[in-house]
């Protein structure tokens, strides 16, 4: 198992990242405000941190499930992601349809057909600290993400049987 993913800013571009994992090295995608120690809600920055890895979902319509030893559940059409920070539920899965601001977990585009929690603001929560920070699958080109750091599918295939329950994803800046 990796013990430790460390992500840190390309040279030429803050909202590009390099992965490392278990000698290898990757691209992936950053926040569309780079990296930042102090993150807040909708700012749309990668926070600076050691965040372990939680769990994740993944989309059963259209793969079955993802070889990982971290729980994964299905993603179904009725569940959400809190990102109000005067909600009970900040920073929590949800269930649709939900009044407080969200994001809908099954997309329309492929992002979140893999998709691992990470504890940024998770276990000890503070309003407006930042949600929904994922490692997730990337766009074509690696455009930013909302703060996410996001990979090409392969890489994340390749990632997922070595992620265990002590993995860390470590950001550098």
């Amino acid at each position: 198992m990796i013990s430790t993913i460390t992500v840190r800013p390309a040279p030429r571009d803050p909202r590009r990242g390099i992965l490392v994992a278990d000698g290898r090295t990757f691209a992936c995608a950053l926040g569309r405000s780079g990296m930042r120690p102090i993150k807040r809600e909708g700012d749309g920055a990668t926070p600076i941190a050691s965040m372990p890895v939680l769990g994740g979902y993944f989309r059963a319509d259209r793969m079955t499930r993802p070889a990982c030893p971290m729980p994964l559940q299905a993603i179904g059409p009725r569940d959400g992601w809190c990102d109000a920070p005067s909600d009970a539920n900040y920073n929590r899965p949800v269930t649709l349809p939900f009044a407080a601001s969200h994001e809908t977990m099954m997309r329309a585009d492929r992002l979140y057909d893999v998709c691992l929690v990470l504890d940024w603001n998770f276990r000890a929560r503070m309003r407006g600290g930042g949600s929904a920070i994922f490692l997730h699958i990337a766009r074509p080109g690696f455009p930013p993400t909302e703060g996410c750091v996001a990979v090409e599918p392969q890489t994340m295939r390749w990632l997922l049987p070595r992620i265990g329950r002590k993995t860390v994803v470590k950001t550098l800046a």
